[in-house]
């Protein structure tokens, strides 16, 4: 069990010994035990909260009952250990354990939906139904998924048509902005808030929910009020803003390359003027994970659906950047092996779609290590965490059991998760146990001249030349 000190960032420094205990306790449901409602349940219950958290997922449920998350999160399973013992969390599957509860957060997942763009909402509305019966005039259903444009209105009434008579159904949209690896910190100490807010009850609901977060509010956490729809297209805003950003530098990655010029420079001078910013200037093989890829396309999708298609085509472009710097690590590989990929050994160091995860969803990794070996190239794959869910999604590769198992008699490897394992391994001694000495450091994390010194070719993405070649200093999450 971790200690206050050794949650560190995790939690509030001024916490007692057994949490942050808010003046007045609020009983907190839960709906959806995924990385967001996991996340975010065990943080409500650390700071005093007594919460029941609802999935019909029964093994999912047990493994978080017992302390065990079905996902890796750094410090999760520390702060479900730390919880336990107060008694104020409690997993099931019984949505009757909701009864009573005074706010009511909605959160579950919003994949795209199978053979096209939009968001699959379903989930969404099943689990405003589910609650709906249990539901007073005082309790608060509070939404955190990210949803298209007009769902806030059609889940209000949704519900409204399954509780209680004589209910007065409250709703407030409250979007999540959590990034995987750092999620117990972006809940605990978030940079803001958003409250989407209408009708009679506003005022009370955001007096409620401004109990629920009265510790962040307390430290300086800022507080966004404005109406459903707004607060709607917050997150696939940001994330189409951040995708955007991405997608820019991984284009002048292109440039870069093709005229000799140095992508990491470039960024570092750019990021210097305040309007522009150094984060997100990463370049590399581009973005994945669960939630850009997916909310750029539905935003653009839902824009298509109000007739308002040409206001976001931009972002079909930037998808299309995203998905060129995956195949120009495929191309690379055959031009570093003499024109073909036939029988070519790769190294493929990483899964994960970023490091301190093991989310493999729409993985640059995975995708490259893929196209790789319908190619004809031999590909072993190794990732820190992300072992497991890679062999689910992708059966049809092999799989190392540690960074120099992947690494034997390779002819490339491909650095393309920027894990510290990957940053700090030690170039001469890898060249040891390689066929050839290649490397393509698909996220320009390596210090490209001392790979060179070791004897490596050194190929990173963007950069002309490897000599005085030094990792990005930047961080993105």
């Amino acid at each position: 069990m971790l200690t206050h000190q050794q949650l560190g960032t995790f939690v509030d420094a001024a916490a007692s010994a057994d949490g942050a205990q808010p003046r007045e306790p609020l009983r907190i449901a839960v709906i959806g035990t995924g990385y967001l409602g996991a996340v975010h349940a065990a943080c409500m219950a650390y700071q005093g909260h007594h919460v029941v958290a609802v999935d019909s997922d029964a093994g999912k449920v047990a493994a978080l009952a017992a302390g065990r998350p079905p996902f890796f999160e750094p410090g999760l399973e520390e702060l479900l250990a730390e919880v336990a013992p107060t008694g104020r969390l409690t997993f099931t599957t019984d949505y009757a354990l909701t009864a009573g509860s005074d706010v009511f957060f909605l959160c579950v997942g919003t994949p795209q939906q199978q053979g096209g763009y939009a968001a699959d909402t379903s989930y969404v509305y099943a689990s405003a139904r589910s609650v709906a019966p249990y539901l007073t005039s005082e309790s608060l259903v509070v939404g955190k998924s990210t949803v298209p444009i007009g769902t806030a209105s059609a889940v209000h009434a949704a519900m409204a048509e399954l509780a209680r008579q004589g209910v007065t159904v409250r709703l407030l949209w409250n979007p999540e902005f959590l990034r995987e690896g750092v999620a117990i910190q972006d809940t605990l100490h978030p940079d803001r808030f958003v409250y989407g807010v209408q009708g009679a009850t506003a005022e009370a609901d955001i007096a409620l929910l401004d109990r629920v977060y009265a510790a962040s509010l307390a430290d300086g956490t800022p507080r966004v009020v404005t109406d459903y729809v707004t607060a709607e297209m917050v997150k696939t805003a940001a994330n189409s803003f951040l995708a955007t950003k991405i997608s820019f530098i991984n284009a002048m990655a292109e440039i870069c390359e093709a005229a000799g010029g140095d992508v990491v420079k470039l960024a570092e001078a750019i990021g210097h003027d305040e309007r522009i910013g150094r984060k997100f200037l990463g370049a590399g093989v581009g973005f994945g994970g669960g939630c850009l890829p997916k909310d750029i396309r539905a935003f653009r999708a839902r824009a298509e659906e109000l007739g308002l298609g040409q206001s976001l085509a931009f972002l079909r472009e930037v998808d299309g950047i995203n998905q060129r710097r995956r195949d120009r690590v495929v191309d690379l590989v055959a031009q570093l092996s003499g024109g073909d990929h036939t029988g070519v050994r790769v190294a493929i160091l990483g899964a994960a779609f970023k490091p301190h995860s093991d989310d493999v969803r729409d993985s640059p990794a995975l995708t490259i290590a893929t196209a790789l070996q319908e190619r004809g190239a031999q590909v072993r794959v190794f990732d820190p965490k992300a072992m497991a869910n890679a062999k689910q999604v992708a059966p049809q590769l092999q799989y190392a059991v540690d960074l120099w198992d992947a690494c034997v008699d390779a002819d490339v490897v491909a650095v393309l998760t920027e894990w510290p394992e990957f940053r700090s391994a030690d170039p001469v001694a890898l060249a040891a146990v390689v066929r050839r000495p290649v490397v393509i450091d698909g996220r320009n994390a390596l210090p490209g001249s001392a790979w060179t010194a070791a004897g490596w070719t050194y190929h990173a993405l963007g950069r002309a030349t490897a000599e005085t070649a030094e990792p990005r200093k930047d961080t993105q999450s």
